[in-house]
């Protein structure tokens, strides 16, 4: 039975893909090298810093520490004025947050800045339905690679125990993603997985190996969560007794 809720975070919670991919244009631009839609796309899943060197190896251009850095910060920035009059937050993902969080406990494993993440959950008032927060600074690795979901699994269950409570399995954790590594990286954690078609096809999302696939969390709830993945946790039990 699922116990915890792991999220994704650009792409889940906020519907900026297309804006971190304007903002990386902008400042990329700058430095020569043009991003198209076909190179932001497919790197997701990859950290700010990954990303920017794949960039820059793609233009068969030299990427300096001091440039590196350059472009990280004139990326956060942009990002940063995009949103700025209008938190483009998916519909229905507030309501969805605030009822799981009373029933299950709450993470974030995210490829993206504590900076960012920080900012978005901050004005939203979500911030504190998290107990833990897993940032592109707390893995070495990025995902399809599954370090930051097990990351995040560590550290609640050293919450939990710390409570008194019994530790999680990773099969007791959903994932939440919209991206093919980001499902591969829950799937390789050893959880469950909900793939949601904000970012890519349905199509995509189940040849990367996403369990169930929606359209949107406005369609979920408490008991959507535990009926569907009791079911398919039943079918296994009673295919394992066969």
């Amino acid at each position: 039975m699922i116990q915890a809720i792991l999220f994704d975070f650009n792409g889940v919670i906020i519907d900026d893909e297309p804006l971190q991919m304007a903002a990386y244009q902008d400042v990329l631009r700058a430095q020569g090298i043009e991003l198209t839609e076909s190179d932001y796309y497919g790197a997701l899943g990859m950290d700010d810093k990954t990303f920017v060197r794949a960039a820059f190896e793609r233009a068969k251009q030299t990427l300096t520490n001091d440039v590196l850095k350059t472009v990280l910060e004139a990326k956060g920035v942009r990002h940063r004025q995009l949103i700025e009059d209008e938190l483009p937050l998916f519909p229905g993902v507030v309501t969805f947050l605030k009822a799981t969080s009373r029933q299950f406990s709450l993470g974030l494993a995210s490829m993206a800045s504590p900076t960012e993440i920080q900012y978005v959950l901050e004005r939203s008032r979500l911030l504190s339905l998290f107990s833990v927060i897993v940032t592109a600074e707390d893995v070495n690795v990025c995902k399809p690679a599954p370090d930051c979901y097990l990351t995040a699994l560590q550290r609640l269950n050293e919450k939990r125990v710390g409570e008194g409570r019994q530790a999680l399995p990773a099969r007791e954790c959903l994932v939440i993603e919209d991206s093919p590594p980001g499902i591969e990286s829950g799937r390789q954690a050893g959880m469950r997985t909900l793939g949601i078609t904000n970012t890519v096809s349905a199509e995509q999302l189940r040849a990367a190996g996403a369990e169930v696939v929606a359209a949107s969390l406005a369609d979920w709830t408490v008991d959507a969560v535990r009926h569907v993945y009791g079911m398919r946790w039943q079918a296994e039990r009673d295919t394992a007794l066969d």
